[in-house]
């Protein structure tokens, strides 16, 4: 956290990710990175692991605040502290940093880095302060575990930009950052909720609190305590885009998802979509949540259901009675959940829910129900107004393919709501497994080319010998884990019925082939 001024004066630098980045590409986010072995070389080992990790932390975040912003915490060696001086050595670790990256794994020695000869042959300046430590949630296949140091721009002693007094300035050179600028928390708040600003999550929450904040001590103490929440099993208010918190709830889902991913939508008035966990440990963090983001007086209207599959709906009587709600869904989900459920009415395609005030002040806020059949017969989608953020449910995931597992599942009818979807507005996607995207349609498209190989591959397969599922299984899915082989035998039998249905492909007593009537060529 790069800070500029005091009191109500106090700014925040933020940078913009290149739009390419697979880890949040086109957010803007507080500049970093990651530990590497230069951070460790340059600090003698202790034995004390805590201490060794601390320190290589601090090695870290000046490698990188001179790395991508140009700004050093000390002088050079030889005294010199001028842009002039400072620019080859920051080009040379640029450089560094692009020799590693192609080598990385690839078993060859790497290169000896220049930051050792670059900072530590001088002074060492005082430590960072160390603000909080945020772990990415379960939710996510790469989670990260990030240390947020604060740094006034003020304690810089020097850089390769300057600002117009003269003072040390940050200066993104192109690369993994396209942009940066020093932004008011309230301002850079005002311009997420009017979506002209994509945020990542853990900044939102700082921003928050520093927003908040009467000065800077109250929100260290603030940010500290939340974090330590975290830790303690909080759950966080994860918001890849205004309106939406996702809130991971460990459910007995099938692999690799551990979480089946609770959103709570609205501003002022909030509607819960899955709480799908059945453990009184998880649903308690789901009321302790909604507990906070209700202190305000945002009132809870009702829960929302993707579909009836029981990591969606495990949690949906114990919070219906803990709070007086209702659950809506369309109507095949409904006669399929607990009947001690309290229902409201049944939904179809194109039904609308009012949600009020949106977070930017805009009136006419609505949430959309979209009729997503194929993974299950009643799958409903969810697409709000003014973001056009969409939840998807299980008709698409973020950490792996859908299964369609018949009678069920349909393949056919699938592939006609994964149709629909690529049809619609989007922006961020928002999936029950894995983390949202913020390219929604991108996911989509992938997914229909997905299938569409799958199924290029089946009928090669088949061209080549009949088989039975069994025998088919490994040759069809010959990039998966075969751990997942009885899972992917579902879905590999929905390829199979739609080709049966399409006259492509029968089956002759438990094998199956091509159909007589089908050339080669087809």
């Amino acid at each position: 956290m790069i800070t500029r001024g005091q009191g109500h004066d106090l700014t925040v630098y933020l940078a913009e990710r290149a739009a390419e980045l697979r880890f949040f590409g086109g957010y803007w986010a507080m500049p970093g990175g990651t530990t590497a072995s230069e951070d460790l070389a340059a600090n003698a080992a202790t034995g004390d692991a805590a201490l060794d990790e601390a320190n290589a932390l601090q090695a870290c975040a000046d490698r990188e605040l001179f790395e991508e912003l140009g700004l050093m915490r000390r002088q050079l060696p030889d005294g010199r502290s001028e842009p002039a001086a400072l620019q080859p050595h920051r080009q040379e670790l640029l450089e560094f940093e692009a020799q590693m990256a192609k080598k990385k794994g690839d078993g060859l020695p790497k290169p000896t880095s220049p930051w050792p000869g670059i900072i530590t042959n001088s002074a060492a300046p005082e430590a960072l302060r160390s603000l909080c430590r945020i772990e990415t949630p379960a939710f996510a296949p790469v989670r990260y575990d990030t240390v947020f140091f604060h740094v006034p721009v003020e304690q810089c002693a020097s850089g390769t930009g300057v600002d117009e007094a003269g003072n040390p300035s940050p200066e993104i050179w192109p690369g993994e950052l396209v942009d940066g600028r020093f932004w008011s928390p309230q301002d850079a708040l005002t311009a997420w909720q009017a979506g002209e600003l994509l945020l990542v999550p853990p900044v939102v929450i700082m921003l928050e609190h520093l927003a908040a904040a009467d000065d800077f001590e109250q929100f260290a103490r603030k940010i500290e305590a939340t974090t330590v929440g975290y830790k303690n099993g909080d759950l966080h208010q994860v918001r890849f885009s205004p309106g939406i918190v996702l809130a991971p709830l460990r459910t007995p889902t099938l692999p690799p998802a551990t979480t089946t991913n609770c959103y709570i939508v609205g501003h002022k008035e909030l509607w819960i979509v899955d709480p799908g966990s059945p453990d009184p440990l998880e649903q308690q963090r789901l009321l302790d949540l909604l507990d906070k983001l209700t202190s305000c007086g945002q009132q809870l209207k009702g829960v929302l259901l993707t579909h009836h599959h029981p990591d969606h709906v495990g949690g949906v009587l114990g919070l219906c009675q803990a709070r007086g709600l209702k659950a809506f869904g369309h109507a095949h989900t409904l006669e399929r959940i607990d009947v001690n459920i309290p229902r409201g009415d049944a939904m179809a395609d194109g039904d609308r829910i009012a949600l009020g005030t949106s977070p930017d002040g805009q009136p006419g806020w609505e949430l959309q129900a979209i009729f997503t059949p194929g993974h299950d017969q009643g799958h409903l989608c969810f697409r709000e107004s003014r973001y056009e953020a969409t939840l998807v449910g299980d008709m698409l995931s973020t950490i792996s393919t859908i299964i369609i597992d018949p009678p069920e599942g349909h393949l056919a009818t699938y592939l006609q709501s994964l149709d629909l979807i690529s049809q619609l507005e989007m922006s961020t996607l928002y999936p029950a497994h894995g983390p949202a995207v913020r390219n929604g349609q991108r996911l989509v498209q992938k997914y229909i080319r997905h299938r569409r190989q799958r199924e290029s591959t089946l009928l090669k397969v088949l061209r080549e010998a009949p088989g039975t599922i069994d025998e088919l299984l490994p040759k069809v899915y010959w990039d998966a884990d075969p751990r997942m082989f009885p899972f992917a035998s579902r879905s590999l039998l929905a390829g199979l019925q739609k080709l049966e249905e399409e006259g492509r492909a029968c089956d002759d007593g438990g094998r199956w082939q091509l159909a007589t009537e089908q050339s080669p060529e087809q």
